[in-house]
């Protein structure tokens, strides 16, 4: 069982997302959350829309590098972004831009990428993993409905799929749910294992 195989290590989930750490919390591994600093979110301008998470993921283990090189630790860092015709829909800034970013969605299939970066010392492993959503056409009422009575702007593409308007408002996934949610639980699972071996 990995939970054996990892009681040598401290894994470090380095996310305020309580998402992310109820995913991760069922995977019946031990953790322990540390937010060392937040880091500011900006990646080059060139990089492929696609190498965006992954890209931001492995920015986010770089506070951890000096607590990597004398303890036994895995820190886990990801990044989630919402990706509509070649556009990266983050976090949004406000009720507006949350109305108009599900306004964008509606009706669309979209792509939900993940990447995470595992980092240990002299060590570190990164991957993403895509799902596609499609949305139904979302009527006005609908979006602000749900804009006004749940808390879309601390989510990529200001939406969770395990709220009211994934419930009523989703037609179909193509890929991992869990990613949608935030943390593709199944591929670290995977990579966690190897990366210990």
């Amino acid at each position: 069982m990995l939970k054996d195989k990892l009681s040598n290590y401290k894994i470090i989930l380095a996310s305020q997302s309580p998402r992310r750490q109820e995913l991760l919390g069922h995977l019946d591994i031990p953790f322990e959350v540390l937010i060392k600093e937040d880091v500011e979110e900006v990646y080059p301008s060139e990089l492929a829309v696609h190498d965006v998470p992954t890209f931001l993921a492995e920015l986010k283990s770089k506070p951890y590098q000096l607590d990597l090189q004398n303890n036994n630790w895995i820190v886990i860092t990801a990044d989630t972004i919402v990706v509509c015709k070649d556009q990266i829909l983050g976090k949004p800034k406000d009720r507006e831009d949350a109305i108009r970013m599900l306004s964008m969605l509606s009706g669309k299939e979209h792509e939900v990428i993940t990447g995470v970066c595992l980092s240990s010392n002299g060590r570190k492993k990164s991957f993403s993993i895509s799902t596609k959503v499609v949305f139904k056409s979302l009527s006005k009422e609908e979006i602000e409905y749900y804009v006004d009575n749940y808390q879309p702007l601390d989510k990529a593409g200001a939406y969770g799929i395990q709220e009211w308007i994934g419930m009523v408002g989703i037609e179909r996934i193509d890929g991992s749910y869990f990613n949608v949610v935030g943390l593709p639980v199944q591929a670290l699972y995977n990579e966690l294992e190897k990366f210990i071996n």
